[in-house]
């Protein structure tokens, strides 16, 4: 049997080259972004001080006391120089927290924290608290949005019954947070982004109203709304901006992911969209654009999806899942978007600004019909003939 001391180095060393691994865009990619071949967080990245018990007294084997599932759905922002996620971390226990990992360039060598995020209850207690969406407010605290979710005690009987409201804190050094109440609205929403600016000297949020904890039902897609107290922060009036349609990627539902990117060009936006499949939900991303002066007013919408699960990434907890609510857009314009695949670890893909503007103005939108698809396919290859391609 290998003693103790002996195990305690060998995963040590084997959780340093983990960390220490380089990361390298793959090649031929679609021109929009480039992915990257390894992932850039996974439960192993946690630190061992998390999982094992380093008392050999109390735990001569050295066996992992606490176990980790997944790492995913992080939210990003660029802080002191270094690329931070707030991650979504989940135990063995379904229980997911909150924790920071940093890297210096954005693509590898994440690293954790010492410890996860301490985050203050609200006056009503969450079982569960994850995805969470960061925001740099002009107010001057970073704000965190993120799902509080609590049994449906409607339903006492049923235990999987739950409600979701969309909970709000706020930081300066994503250390210590201050709680502030749950978004009070009339439906239940699991997807709320801060907008980044005032708008109407109002707090803006991106909403998704739905009916129950997962079916949306009445909830038409991504809301607007504006808010005049965000320590007391109440929906009021809410209208829908990014529509669900009929066969279509987002035909489900679809939901903002991070907070929009400010452009000369317009608001650039990354979301989520849901169909239903024989293998069950499939979750895509999409972009949209919104316009300076009104980002309620949608100016480019291109059709279909942007990034999609592939390979590996196919396959998890929840298969066939990628989802996104984070990323990073540098002085330089390089963005880095930071996405998760099917619920069970963390990927990044690259872009600049200029490309994913001209992939939303340039893409054509989608016709909703089969033969509209046809045309527009056959209007690009008629382009190409004349061309001579």
């Amino acid at each position: 049997m290998t003693d103790f001391k002996t195990r305690v180095r060998q995963i040590r060393a084997r959780h340093e080259e983990l960390l220490g691994r380089k990361n390298e865009p793959l090649e031929c990619g679609n021109g929009i972004y480039e992915k990257y071949k390894y992932p850039i967080l996974t439960a192993e990245h946690t630190p061992l001080e998390w999982r094992y018990d380093f008392n050999e007294k109390d735990n001569p084997y050295f066996m992992q006391r606490i176990m980790m599932n997944a790492t995913l759905n992080s939210g990003a922002i660029k802080w002191n120089g270094k690329y931070l996620l707030v991650v979504r971390v989940e135990g063995a226990d379904r229980k997911s927290f909150f924790a920071v990992a940093e890297s210096p360039n954005g693509v590898d060598n994440f690293r954790f924290w010492d410890e996860p995020i301490t985050m203050p209850d609200d006056v009503v207690p969450a079982t569960n608290i994850y995805d969470m969406r960061l925001t740099s407010h002009e107010d001057g605290y970073i704000y965190g949005v993120f799902c509080a979710e609590r049994h449906d005690d409607s339903v006492p009987g049923d235990l999987s019954a739950a409600t979701a409201t969309a909970a709000i804190a706020r930081t300066k050094d994503l250390v210590n947070w201050e709680r502030l109440p749950d978004l009070k609205a009339k439906s239940q929403q699991r997807n709320v982004v801060l907008h980044p600016e005032f708008v109407n000297g109002k707090y803006a949020f991106y909403t998704r109203p739905q009916d129950g904890f997962i079916d949306t039902g009445s909830g038409g897609g991504i809301g607007w709304a504006l808010v005049d107290d965000i320590t007391h922060a109440e929906v009021k009036e809410e209208k829908i901006i990014n529509l669900r349609h009929y066969h279509t990627i987002m035909e489900v539902k679809n939901g903002e992911g991070p907070h929009p990117i400010k452009t000369d060009r317009g608001w650039l936006h990354l979301a989520h969209g849901v169909r239903g499949c024989a293998s069950g939900l499939r979750y895509v991303l999409y972009m949209y654009m919104t316009a300076l002066d009104d980002p309620t007013r949608v100016i480019a919408r291109p059709g279909g999806y942007f990034l999609v699960p592939e390979g590996e990434e196919y396959i998890g907890d929840v298969m066939n899942v990628v989802f996104a609510n984070g990323w990073i857009a540098d002085e330089d314009g390089k963005v880095f978007i930071y996405y998760a695949s099917s619920d069970t670890r963390m990927h990044v893909a690259t872009s600049t600004i200029d490309r994913l503007v001209d992939y939303c103005m340039n893409t054509p939108e989608d016709g909703f019909t089969t033969s509209a698809s046809v045309e527009t396919i056959k209007r690009l290859v008629a382009k190409n003939k004349a061309m001579g391609q």
